[in-house]
């Protein structure tokens, strides 16, 4: 297998698993933003984990309204035709948000 097809492979397993979790793609990102998108949803998870939400509630199925344990621990959708840059920007934010709520369960 040739460094072009594991890219390839990599590209495909990255862009799976973002949209497992419901983030919108147009099929023209670059390897590059694939890979920050999956790196900001990953900062993102690990967030809502430390204060103590489910990740299997707070991100729900794909293509339907989730109903997180605490509205701040729902995963920013990406709107079709979002650009890759705003939508980065938006899940930091978001992420900052979080890591500033009070833990579910305690103080």
């Amino acid at each position: 297998m040739s460094a072009s097809d594991d890219l390839k492979r990599v590209s495909q397993e990255t862009a799976n698993r973002l949209d497992a979790v419901g983030v919108w793609l147009n099929g023209r990102e670059s390897t590059d933003e694939l890979t920050n998108m999956q790196e900001a949803v990953e900062r993102f998870e690990a967030a809502v984990q430390a204060h103590g939400g489910d990740l299997m509630m707070d991100e729900g199925v794909p293509g339907q309204v989730s109903q997180p344990d605490d509205p701040h621990f729902g995963l920013p959708r990406r709107a079709a035709g979002e650009a890759v840059s705003a939508y980065l920007e938006r899940v930091a934010r978001v992420t900052d948000t979080v890591r500033q709520h009070r833990k579910l369960g305690g103080a």
